[in-house]
């Protein structure tokens, strides 16, 4: 990988959530700023780098913000991270934690918690229907807690506006998971009853993202790496 600029990256996933057992890979997530320069030749650089051992996923700063705009779960939880899973935090990463709150919109956030949540039940039923096997059991159930993660966090930023990234209690999201996995219908419900819940909350959030700020924080990122003068990594 050519040299680049990260400018914020952390441990999410598994270990965030507080879900994390013994054997369960550690997932980072970060943001990069390519070369101000190489975005003008015929041949644009690559917008996300992904590696396996260790697993990381690197997006460059244009596509995160599209993404965190779309109200992507994923890409979302960067800039609530506590403290201490921060990995890389340069000052153009604060200002972008500073600016979590103008990356929200209600429909956006409604549809894509919602939606990641309803794949994911998609998911988890088909395997269910067919999980003869331990490890497809334990996928299974993986599935069904993500599936109760991606609601109840979803809910959250949409009636608060704000984003909690551990569950309060991860033993109940195992027991859940469990659960599903023996018998997939056990996971309708919980969706039915978070689709209910979303359609009766009074939102916080506006109905449409703040992009000014963002696309202000994009142009200083732009600008700073004409001097090339920020955090890299290769």
């Amino acid at each position: 990988m050519s040299v680049i600029h990260v400018l914020l990256s952390g441990i999410v996933g598994s270990t965030a959530y507080g879900l994390a057992h013994a054997g369960s890979d550690v997932d980072r997530l970060g943001v990069f700023a390519a070369p101000t320069e190489d975005l003008h030749g015929l041949h644009r650089p690559k917008e996300s780098h992904v590696t396996t051992a260790p697993d990381r996923t690197l997006h460059e700063a244009a596509k995160w913000c599209r993404l965190a705009l779309a109200g992507n779960p994923t890409v979302l939880e960067l800039v609530w991270l506590p403290d201490d899973l921060y990995e890389v935090r340069s000052e153009l990463g604060e200002e972008l934690i500073g600016l979590r709150a103008c990356l929200l919109s209600a429909p956006r956030v409604r549809a894509a918690y919602l939606g990641y949540a309803t794949q994911q039940f998609r998911r988890l039923r088909a395997r269910g229907e067919r999980a003869s096997s331990a490890e497809e059991r334990r996928r299974t159930a993986k599935h069904a807690r993500h599936l109760k993660r991606l609601c109840h966090q979803g809910h959250e930023l949409y009636a608060t506006g704000r984003l909690t990234l551990r569950v309060e209690d991860p033993e109940e999201y195992h027991r859940f998971g469990e659960r599903v996995a023996a018998d997939p219908a056990v996971a309708e419900p919980l969706l039915r009853h978070y689709e209910d819940a979303f359609a009766a909350t009074r939102t916080v959030l506006p109905a449409q993202p703040d992009e000014a700020p963002v696309e202000a924080w994009l142009r200083r990122v732009r600008a700073r790496l004409r001097t090339g003068a920020d955090d890299r990594t290769g």
